[in-house]
């Protein structure tokens, strides 16, 4: 069983960053994963102008100063980059970390982002295209002994190989979000990683988690794919208190759904050891905050070595 933390990149600066992934690298803690977005969500004006720290050179940076933690996103917008410069970025962040890295990629849904920036906001079922094509190129990429060229609807390649590739073992692909007709389906034909996402609103159970996978299986079954390959993983939103009030204004300030891991001590172990009967094999905690690192020592020390 492993354990992750989502460490936030907004509203925070780099030396913060930097002291939560030192005390992460020294700890129990098995990976680190970043947000990739341009403003601080969920687009207030009033925030625009707070630090948004981008997510790849994040990566690749702590990638420079750690030897033991994996690293990944949670997740990368597709419609931010071409996926060959994706794929191109993954292969660097991967040998500097010596084959640590997961490629974690969604279809974003910040348009206010785009907006900003100046990148096209598609409709939803052209960011799902869009994301299940990504994926294919991602996957071919990677796993190409040799150049490949793609002729595709949104992207080409033209005897492009990538160079370098993987360290070691093909780099891992997440593909992010649960929907139960496109997502699961593009990750059962191209994916690596299932990871439900804590602050997406739904339920954080076993019986939800289990649901979700039956589907997922149902789509493996379709497509010839064996779900063991698969690795399950859960984004967990916590918060270890002992005082209701600011456990209520946690869970309703951010809409998080039932069974998220905000409460004392004994409740979040017992929610922990839930997840894991359910078969995760690796829980990553979001929430805590980045400019109090010490909380995440003391989140290790107090949740963490429960399960040594």
């Amino acid at each position: 069983m492993e354990f992750g933390a989502q460490v936030s990149c907004y509203r925070t600066t780099w030396d913060n960053i930097r002291a939560v992934v030192d005390r992460l690298e020294a700890g129990r803690w098995g990976s680190v994963w970043f947000a990739d977005h341009y403003l601080p969500p969920p687009g207030r004006p009033e925030e625009e102008h707070l630090n948004a720290h981008e997510g790849m050179a994040l990566t690749a940076a702590v990638a420079g100063f750690t030897e033991k933690l994996r690293l990944g996103h949670l997740v990368l917008g597709n419609t931010y980059r071409n996926p060959a410069l994706v794929a191109k970025t993954a292969g660097t962040i991967d040998h500097i970390s010596h084959g640590r890295f997961c490629l974690s990629i969604g279809a974003a849904w910040f348009k206010r982002e785009h907006e900003a920036y100046g990148w096209d906001f598609p409709s939803m079922k052209e960011r799902q295209d869009r994301l299940e094509e990504a994926c294919k190129l991602l996957r071919g990429l990677i796993h190409a002994d040799g150049p490949i060229t793609h002729d595709g609807k949104y992207y080409n390649l033209d005897n492009a190989q990538l160079a370098p590739g993987s360290y070691g073992d093909p780099i891992p692909i997440m593909v992010g979000g649960t929907g139960e007709k496109r997502t699961l389906r593009t990750l059962a034909r191209y994916g690596d990683v299932f990871n439900l996402d804590g602050w997406a609103g739904g339920p954080m159970t076993a019986e939800y988690l289990n649901y979700k996978w039956s589907i997922l299986e149902s789509h493996c079954e379709a497509e010839g794919r064996d779900p063991s390959e698969i690795r399950k993983t859960i984004l967990m939103p916590a918060l270890l208190s002992d005082d209701q009030t600011e456990v209520d204004a946690f869970m309703q300030g951010r809409r998080l759904g039932a069974g998220s891991a905000a409460g004392p001590k004994s409740y979040i172990i017992d929610r922990i050891g839930e997840i894991i009967e359910a078969g995760v094999d690796e829980i990553m905690f979001g929430g805590i905050l980045t400019d109090q690192p010490d909380e995440f020592v003391r989140f290790e020390e107090e949740i963490i070595a429960a399960f040594d």
